[in-house]
């Protein structure tokens, strides 16, 4: 298993992560691999632009079911507009990670 040193964001979620209010992603089983206490470079999902570095701090599997408020919270959004986002996304998933991250400041 090759530990993951990029991780992509879609560009809408720059400023949240950039001013801290943004602290985990949620992904799928393809992007589980993710190692605590590694560093990643992170860059918009569109255009590949590198905006900044992150510590991941936690990987945890959750079930679709279990996404709650505070994840919610946690992703500077409402639970219905995180639960729309991800389905989105990851269409007729329902197993996901819990990839939790601090911003690296300069």
């Amino acid at each position: 298993m090759t530990v993951p040193t990029h991780m992509t964001f879609f560009s809408r979620f720059e400023n949240d992560i950039l001013s801290g209010k943004k602290t985990i992603t949620i992904r799928d089983e393809s992007e589980k691999n993710y190692q605590v206490g590694s560093r990643v470079t992170v860059a918009t999902f569109e255009d590949g632009r590198e905006f900044c570095q992150l510590d991941v701090l936690a990987v945890e599997p959750i079930h679709w079911d279990d996404l709650n408020v505070w994840h919610a919270e946690q992703e500077n959004m409402t639970l219905s507009e995180l639960k729309s986002v991800i389905s989105e996304i990851y269409p007729n998933e329902t197993q996901f990670y819990v990839v939790s991250y601090q911003l690296v400041s300069e």
